[in-house]
């Protein structure tokens, strides 16, 4: 029967038209696309800790030391994702997403009620356990929606980390602005703000994010380019609004304005992605047209063009006999492969003492403003910065390095390492107490920090490739908190609370129980951010160690093996109408949706 037959009048076939076009925006990988940015825009509650740190401490009566432990949870917490990653390898990305909302849920509104103290002082222990749950809930997001579209996008991955780690970074200001429209300067609310509106968000889109069959588009990396002019759009709003309220006190209705517009720039890309549907569903419908006369004319006499022999099971070997014999760079390595080569060593040490520098700097921010002298105005300004130029960072490191490893072959390990010796720029800012310089080393901070991981993502996924890579993803990520608690609480924390007991002494007072202690001049921390300094440029070393090793790797063609399946996919899904009934098409990997 004829496609033209199977509509009775024009204007059931304009109807059914309009609800297959309908149907394939929503369940397309562009949709999808869009879907994973929205959860990433409010997925970085973890960057706003020192909004709502100075509450904990003032309520709870914490010391330095004591916060930093707090956050310590918080950084082991968003970035130890082994969990998240080995669910997400026996389960459609649905559930990572639902596990993560609850637990965003439940980790932050505990600290809510803490703070609020709507129930008893909780022990320092339940405290660290409920931030810990919560940030949690981050990489239960990042690997629900970021993984599976890396996977669902493998040939523009640089692109995609960039984007969406970009939209991570940048939401902190996002979520500043909306809450600010909801809640005005109360930021006891701000905790309870970033407990339900991830966990919504992720709720809302649970099942438009899934993994498809890859078929690339001529014109794929162009969009995300339209993609990544949009939200540059928004970040330079973020940032124009973020000094008028700087210099400027806004009223409940500007607030309430702003975060309109805000909500209205977040959402501008549906544009984008219903008009790239629609061309794709318009090819598939030119497609089935064109075969629609030879399904009928080899339906008569059907071939079977698959094949009748039944392939050949392969041997499986055990995984702990093959830890040590590892496939080439840019195969699928398996988990232990991977944990136990060099190259991830490397890359674990680098993120240990690089990333773990920058988070501390970030980390701290507050309560280095404090003792430098700056007005509460400027450490929300702080903040802000570090939210925009971490978007910056993550957006420009990931398309940038995207663009000169396809023209020059310029390798990403190098990038990295580059990335790392500005880093040190900041730290030593901070050090020497520049006037003024925590406004420049708020923006180094977090264009360092957000560059840092799309590069560090990206570069797992080429060397181990990505059959395991929703885990793999999660271990590169967990070298951070222990940088951090080395360098915050060992480091910092410590060298505070010593420099503060000490100003107290001379003053002739003695510290009482419970009562947070306080430091100010940049002895601070002087000594902490030159440690911290000598610990990323060791980091650097160890870096261009990787460099060195990768080199003839990033020479070749690391992205030959996805484009030929990308191409044999496209065959499929122009041949596959003409194939017989009788045929039976070969087996599709577990989870794949066909995106045409």
């Amino acid at each position: 029967m004829s496609i033209a037959q199977s509509c009775v009048s024009p204007t059931g076939c304009g109807g059914r038209r309009m609800v297959n076009l309908t149907l394939n925006v929503f369940t397309g990988r562009w949709f999808m696309m869009f879907a994973s940015c929205l959860i990433m825009s409010v997925a970085g509650a973890t960057y706003m800790f020192a909004l709502y740190s100075g509450d904990i401490k003032h309520s709870l009566g914490y010391d330095q030391s004591t916060l930093n432990l707090l956050s310590t949870f918080k950084d082991l917490g968003g970035n130890v994702g082994i969990i998240s990653g080995l669910i997400n390898e026996i389960s459609p990305p649905w559930v990572v997403l639902l596990l993560g909302a609850v637990m965003n849920f439940s980790g932050y509104f505990m600290i809510w009620l803490a703070v609020t103290r709507k129930i008893a002082k909780p022990p320092v222990w339940q405290m660290c356990l409920y931030i810990c749950i919560g940030a949690n809930s981050q990489t239960f997001a990042n690997t629900g929606a970021l993984v599976t579209c890396v996977q669902n996008f493998p040939q523009s991955r640089g692109v995609v980390l960039g984007l969406l780690k970009g939209f991570v970074g940048l939401s902190g200001a996002i979520i500043t602005q909306l809450y600010h429209g909801f809640y005005g300067y109360d930021t006891k609310s701000l905790i309870l703000f970033i407990g339900w509106l991830p966990a919504a968000v992720s709720i809302v889109f649970l099942r438009i994010v899934r993994v498809m069959k890859v078929v690339r588009q001529t014109n794929e990396l162009k969009t995300f380019y339209q993609l990544l002019y949009l939200s540059l759009g928004l970040a330079g709003f973020l940032m124009v609004v973020i000094i008028t309220q700087n210099k400027l006190q806004f009223s409940e209705f500007a607030y309430a304005a702003t975060a309109t517009v805000v909500v209205i720039l977040l959402f501008a890309p549906v544009g984008i992605v219903v008009r790239e549907e629609f061309k794709i569903w318009r090819r598939k419908e030119e497609v089935v047209n064109l075969n629609h006369i030879a399904v009928n004319i080899t339906a008569e006499n059907p071939t079977n063009d698959y094949a009748t022999v039944p392939p050949q099971a392969e041997k499986e070997v055990s995984c702990w006999k093959t830890v040590f014999d590892p496939p080439e760079r840019g195969e699928d390595f398996t988990i232990l492969q991977a944990v136990f080569s060099v190259d991830m060593l490397i890359l674990f040490t680098t993120t240990t003492f690089g990333v773990g520098g920058t988070l501390t700097a970030i980390d701290n921010l507050g309560q280095i403003g404090r003792s430098l002298g700056y007005p509460n105005t400027s450490i929300t300004t702080f903040v802000s910065l570090v939210s925009i130029w971490n978007y910056m960072g993550r957006v420009a490191s990931g398309f940038l390095s995207e663009m000169l490893l396809a023209k020059y072959k310029f390798p990403r390990p190098l990038m990295l390492t580059i990335v790392l010796c500005v880093s040190c720029i900041g730290h030593l800012l901070i050090a020497f107490g520049v006037p003024n310089g925590l406004y420049v080393s708020s923006v180094i901070m977090g264009f360092c920090f957000g560059a840092q991981w799309p590069l560090i993502f990206a570069i797992i996924s080429e060397l181990f490739g990505l059959k395991y890579y929703s885990t793999l993803y999660n271990l590169g990520g967990g070298a951070s908190p222990l940088g951090a608690y080395i360098l915050n609480v060992v480091v910092a924390g410590r060298l505070y609370d010593k420099e503060a007991q000490k100003q107290l002494t001379a003053s002739g007072m003695t510290r009482k129980s419970h009562e947070e202690i306080t430091c100010t001049g940049v002895d601070c921390y002087k000594m902490s951010f030159l440690i911290i300094t000598g610990a990323t440029l060791f980091a650097c070393f160890i870096s261009f160690i990787l460099v060195i090793r990768t080199r003839k790797f990033y020479r070749s063609d690391i992205y030959k093996q996805f484009r030929e399946a990308a191409e044999a996919a496209h065959t499929e899904m122009v041949v596959s109408p003409s194939k017989p009934a009788s045929g039976q098409p070969p087996e599709r990997k577990g989870g794949e949706e066909d995106n045409g």
